[in-house]
């Protein structure tokens, strides 16, 4: 499990990205988000915990939930 912030969201598009306490970024859809964490919930700068899942696009955050 890691820890960081939303960096941005775009509610519209329903993705936006993490910023990780190791300081990456990380892609974080609403199809990720834990079931107690709703997509108009979340706002830059919300503190949150998830795990990371890679890809062939990359890592992303998955089962998203508040720190």
């Amino acid at each position: 499990m890691q820890y960081g912030v939303i960096k941005n969201w775009d509610s519209g598009k329903g993705f936006g990205f993490i910023t990780t306490d190791e300081d990456d970024d990380l892609f974080v859809h609403t199809s990720d988000l834990d079931i107690a964490l709703s997509a108009n919930q979340i706002r830059e700068g919300l503190r949150v915990k998830f795990d990371v899942q890679s890809d062939f696009k990359g890592d992303r955050a998955i089962r998203v939930r508040k720190a």
